[in-house]
């Protein structure tokens, strides 16, 4: 992952400064015929490149809407792929709208991935692979599964955003579905995963103590007597 970070701190949503427990990941793309990063995040960092007509997101109300996201995947100035964090990974975002059961801004990371004209495999299969890297740091970073990621489509039939239909007006054009997305991500968990070592196996000495030999059994059964009434009650005599 080509992880960078810039916070729309202009954005009436970073301003409003609400702070979530993330319980799931959301997967959004963008719906408009534009790879470049620069679109939506801005100012020019020197690797962006810059938005002639200053349209990005680091602005009170974006074209006019109160929307935000927690990060972008898209192109570089230079056509090279790369995430940017455009706000902290536990502030409220205004990324999905609601449903009948509530709204995903409340649980859920929200983040976009700048489409193009759809086709180009070249350049899905690269933000499909950033997106997919994302969602295991964002799963590291708090303590979540493949299972909590879902896209907005998928977000709209559990009732909790909009009717959009994004991922999956892109995804299947190259072969792709989001439980196939969910799987590469559990892959990479788990491969990222620790190795958890074995417990050492150690070798177990006993020792046995020995009171004294007898040649007349009255003696060892009297010596018997004395240690069982001292507490040993597993003391035993065995001849030889």
């Amino acid at each position: 992952m080509n992880l960078y970070k810039l916070i729309l701190t202009n954005n009436a949503c970073y301003k409003a400064g609400r702070i979530i427990t993330p319980k799931g990941i959301m997967v959004h793309s963008t719906g408009a015929n534009n790879p470049n990063l620069k679109r939506y995040v801005g100012p020019d960092d020197g690797l962006l490149g810059k938005n002639q007509y200053s349209n990005h997101w680091n602005q009170d109300k974006p074209d006019g809407r109160q929307v935000c996201v927690h990060g972008f995947i898209g192109k570089l100035a230079d056509g090279t792929i790369a995430t940017y964090q455009t706000l902290p990974w536990n502030h409220r975002g205004w990324h999905c709208g609601s449903g009948s059961k509530g709204s995903g801004n409340d649980t859920h990371i929200g983040f976009e991935i700048c489409e193009d004209g759809l086709t180009d495999a070249s350049y899905f299969n690269a933000v499909y692979k950033e997106a997919v890297e994302l969602c295991v740091y964002l799963c590291d970073l708090y303590n979540l599964t493949e299972k909590d990621v879902i896209c907005h489509s998928e977000g709209y039939k559990q009732g909790v955003a909009s009717n959009h239909g994004d991922v999956m007006h892109w995804f299947p054009k190259h072969g792709k579905s989001m439980d196939a997305f969910r799987a590469e991500v559990g892959k990479l968990l788990v491969a990222s995963a620790p190795a958890t070592e074995p417990a050492p196996t150690t070798q177990k000495t006993l020792y046995r103590v020995q009171i004294g030999t007898y040649s007349v059994k009255a003696n060892a059964d009297a010596m018997l007597s004395k240690v069982k009434a001292a507490g040993f009650t597993d003391a035993f005599i065995k001849t030889e």
